[in-house]
């Protein structure tokens, strides 16, 4: 049996490893490789903050069977989930990419140029709200068929409310991070890490609220570290 809320929120860290060694790595792209390892090589234990090889193609297959087009991703990092994506959608397919950060950006971006998928990019660097309202004031409310986010957790609940005007009726939105390594299912007197108990009541919230919302359809995924993909029913 694994520790507790640590990494994979599966059973047993050698279950993990093994979905990714015998069915997400052979099918990993090359490009999407070299991306996950300059991750590790760069940053280390932050790497986790991209999502899994398996997570990343559950996400790939969904989008194919969606017949995404257009997308929105709140909170790229080095961007494993944005190249997931753009693989994903045709070639005339875009992103609207938001993060603060683009010097992560830039650790990933010559491996989605090497993967010739950069055209289908928009990376903005900005405060995703301002983005949001920059886009609804262009006419481009109900224009989405997918949203992921994988940014900050305090802010998922206010991310829903403005990408609920922006995603068509039928898209989706999908939250990354919503077990939290297993923790949203803790005792507040259990050990964990200090950012693990930071965060895992805003996660809670998170939870507990989509679970009431009549706007959306739900699915909560056991993967990763937790998928939450929500489909906007009016």
């Amino acid at each position: 049996m694994k520790d507790k809320f640590t990494g994979t929120i599966l059973q047993s860290d050698a279950l993990a490893q093994y979905i990714l060694e015998t069915s997400a790595y052979p099918r990993e792209h090359e490009q999407l490789k070299e991306l996950r390892m300059a991750t590790v090589d760069k940053y280390q234990w932050w790497s986790m903050m991209n999502v899994t090889a398996d997570e990343g193609q559950f996400i790939s297959l969904f989008l194919k069977m969606m017949n995404a087009k257009k997308t929105i991703e709140v909170g790229v990092f080095t961007g494993y989930s944005l190249l997931t994506t753009a693989l994903a959608l045709p070639h005339d397919g875009k992103i609207i990419a938001i993060d603060p950060n683009r010097e992560a950006y830039e650790t990933g971006l010559p491996f989605i140029q090497k993967a010739n998928m950069a055209h289908k990019i928009q990376f903005i660097q900005s405060d995703a709200f301002k983005v949001m309202e920059q886009l609804k004031a262009n006419g481009e409310e109900g224009t989405f068929d997918f949203a992921f986010v994988d940014a900050d957790k305090q802010n998922y609940i206010h991310y829903h409310e403005q990408l609920l005007k922006l995603v068509m009726v039928g898209g989706i939105i999908a939250y990354d991070n919503t077990l939290w390594s297993g923790t949203v299912a803790a005792s507040d007197d259990d050990e964990m890490a200090e950012y693990l108990r930071r965060v895992r009541t805003d996660i809670m919230q998170l939870n507990t609220f989509l679970a009431a919302d009549s706007r959306i359809e739900l699915a909560q995924l056991s993967i990763g570290d937790g998928l939450t993909l929500c489909r906007r029913v009016k």
